[in-house]
């Protein structure tokens, strides 16, 4: 605890425990916006560098948990269906994780918010993308590779990801499996990644592990309020959140 309060003050962790919480809610329900909402919620009250290395663990444990919910076989077989996406995904992430070291912290948040915003306008414009058959896999490797270079910086691949499964007319369940596979496995490139630019140190970690109990609890409440409430709805106010959120950052990037 001592080195957890070297890094926060008891407020600060209050506050950041209550983000991790209400995150892992909407993780359980809708299947994303974690990361998003961490790193949202946590850069308004501690540095975007700290806020970044707080959502490695719970991002890894409730997409490995949502990975597996269907069993080993069905995220076997995601993995294989999207192996170019991942594989594109996790050699960006590699790539941009170098360079976090060397942005200022309001480079981050515009590069954080900028993304989210544009894609919360055009999921509640109610967008529906369709992708072509010829070259989707050209399509699919430039969509990993957008998604990869800013969850690098960020922590946040989800917007882009959402955007194509959605595009490929993926069915409910398969899409919520899907995307925990893709971020499980883009979350334990993005953790080693930053063990080396220096963002995943022993005090980081610690707080980052801190968050485990809230981010999971949420998310075991949001898994079972998926199946009583109208998930169309409830995307909706979540995006709504989610668009506040990034334009905060804007702001503060922009302004101060």
């Amino acid at each position: 605890m001592d080195m957890l309060f070297s890094l926060i003050s008891p407020e600060t962790y209050l506050i950041a425990f209550v983000i991790a919480l209400g995150a892992g809610v909407i993780k359980g329900m809708v299947g994303f916006a974690m990361p998003m909402i961490l790193i949202s919620g946590l850069s308004s009250v501690i540095s975007p560098e700290l806020a970044l290395a707080g959502l490695m663990l719970p991002t890894l444990a409730t997409n490995g948990w949502q990975a597996l919910r269907q069993g080993r076989q069905a995220a076997w077989e995601s993995m294989k269906r999207f192996r170019v996406f991942m594989l594109i995904g996790g050699i960006a992430i590699l790539s941009s994780a170098q360079l976090v070291r060397y942005l200022e912290p309001e480079t981050m948040l515009l590069m954080i918010g900028a993304p989210v915003t544009v894609f919360a306008l055009i999921q509640l414009a109610g967008v529906q993308l369709r992708l072509p058959q010829k070259g989707r896999r050209l399509i699919e490797a430039a969509i990993a590779a957008v998604a990869g270079f800013v969850g690098g910086l960020s922590g946040v691949w989800g917007p882009p990801t959402v955007m194509y499964l959605t595009a490929l007319e993926t069915p409910k369940g398969e899409q919520l499996r899907v995307q925990g596979v893709i971020y499980g496995l883009g979350a334990l490139v993005l953790f080693l990644a930053h063990i080396s630019s220096g963002v995943v140190k022993t005090d980081t970690v610690v707080f980052s592990a801190s968050l485990l109990v809230p981010a999971l609890l949420g998310t075991w409440v949001g898994f079972q309020l998926h199946e009583r409430i109208d998930q169309a709805a409830f995307k909706k106010a979540t995006l709504i959140v989610l668009l506040v959120a990034a334009l905060n950052l804007l702001r503060r990037a922009l302004i101060g």
